[in-house]
């Protein structure tokens, strides 16, 4: 029989139940005689880490039985949208029941989680339908046949977005098609940067303040507009598709944890394109570790001299701005002696890549991925001017790096658009309530 919207949701719905019991199994696994007990934290990461992965597992299949019944209501709900559900609830569903690959050496386990049998009872008996129906070799390939049609197109369903988000896409498509398709091959096969005239049309069109504010200059709209902007972009070239991210997360970091002269300062600028940022976290060796992150900041006057290697920096030569994550406290363990800057650079080119002095103290490796020449910078005394230590406080990185420090949500209204001659126009018709994310601010149109 076709799995039905009802099985979705009622399967979404076990798994969150499992997901709060692992919560709670886990919260007392590491609880102490004050709350969570640092040393526990520590010794148990794998736990940690497991209920991560289970907890993203749950919010995934929540949003996709969201999906799921807004398309069943509007009658959008076709067989192709039926074999996309039922093989993701299918191949998630038994990798909960059996173990969740967190990578090729690192598998999460229920008993890991601290949960018995009976705590997976109710979740196996509402996921057994759909793990015989869903994760199928039949079910793949009906889906690919249906995904290829006879003239060689190909549909991937239903996104179910509303008509402002189609618009976005349907624009974005247009301009890849029209000025980044034609021209991805010769640029990948140089191994060239991202034409500046080509970050000017995109910053034209809005990408680098999709989800800011208006009153920082952007345009206001949820995190699913950057996603689709994202993925159509990227669909003509990685490298491009990457542009709108960087922005993304120096203006997140700016937002939720800057002073109000550094909001002032850079979010119009990071909106309008003016300045191109690049992230600055990882480390070699560590990774994303935050907790073992080595490069330091040590105050000098008005200044700190940042000492230390970053790697894996993406877009670096022509930003303007790095968001640069640094210790600036040594005598804190972990992650709470670390500080975030808003290290500004002069724009490099071919020939010289990073002009600022003392950045790199003379090796500079090119890392990855074409287009996108990713980096790894030695920094020897680089200097960062005080003001621009984000927030104005030290020791506040950690927090202005996680979920939990973000604004809160605003009302979940998109506007509707109309797109006249190709060119997106701001309609005067009332926002109505939107199936995508909420924006942060009073809405307008895109453009």
């Amino acid at each position: 029989m076709p799995m039905t919207p009802d099985q979705f949701d009622a399967a979404a719905t076990a798994l969150a139940d499992l997901v709060a019991k692992a919560r709670g199994t886990v919260r007392h696994r590491l609880a102490g005689a004050r709350g969570l007990d640092p040393a526990a934290l520590e010794r148990e990461q794998h736990m940690l880490h497991g209920l991560a992965w289970l907890a993203t597992y749950g919010e995934t299949l929540k949003s996709l039985a969201a999906w799921v019944g807004r398309l069943s209501q509007a009658n959008r709900f076709t067989e192709i949208e039926r074999l996309i559900a039922g093989i993701a609830f299918g191949e998630y569903l038994e990798q909960v029941i059996g173990g969740i690959p967190m990578n090729q050496q690192e598998f999460v386990r229920p008993g890991h989680l601290a949960l018995a049998d009976a705590d997976l009872a109710a979740l196996k008996e509402i996921a057994a339908p759909l793990i015989a129906e869903g994760s199928t070799p039949a079910a793949r390939r009906r889906l690919v046949d249906l995904m290829v049609d006879t003239k060689g197109a190909a549909t991937f369903g239903d996104c179910g977005l509303d008509e402002t988000l189609d618009q976005i896409r349907l624009e974005m498509r247009r301009f890849v098609e029209d000025r980044v398709a034609p021209n991805a091959h010769e640029w990948h096969r140089h191994n060239a940067y991202v034409p500046l005239e080509l970050i000017a049309e995109l910053a034209a069109l809005g990408v680098f303040g999709m989800t800011l504010p208006e009153q920082h200059g952007g345009l206001g709209l949820g995190k699913e507009a950057m996603c689709v902007v994202s993925e159509e972009l990227s669909r003509g070239w990685i490298a491009v598709g990457s542009l709108g991210t960087r922005s993304e997360i120096a203006s997140e970091l700016i937002l939720a944890g800057g002073t109000e002269d550094q909001k002032r300062r850079w979010l119009p600028r990071l909106a309008s394109g003016e300045i191109i940022p690049t992230a600055v976290f990882t480390e070699p060796d560590t990774g994303s570790d935050l907790a073992s992150l080595r490069t330091r900041a040590e105050r000098s006057g008005d200044h700190y001299r940042i000492t230390g290697n970053k790697t894996w920096i993406t877009h670096p030569v022509r930003a303007d701005l790095m968001t640069l994550l640094a210790r600036t406290d040594p005598a804190e363990p972990g992650y709470r002696g670390l500080s975030m800057f808003l290290a500004e650079k002069p724009r490099g080119t071919d020939h010289d890549p990073f002009p600022a002095a003392g950045m790199s103290g003379g090796e500079i490796e090119v890392l990855g991925y074409r287009g996108m020449k990713e980096f790894e910078i030695r920094f020897e005394g680089f200097e960062v001017k005080a003001e621009n230590l984000l927030g104005g406080r030290e020791g506040q990185g950690f927090k202005q790096l996680m979920p939990a420090s973000r604004l809160p949500p605003a009302p979940s209204a998109l506007p509707r658009t109309r797109l006249i001659s190709g060119s997106p126009m701001r309609s005067t018709a009332a926002s109505s309530a939107s199936r995508s994310s909420p924006s942060r601010a009073s809405p307008t149109s895109w453009r």
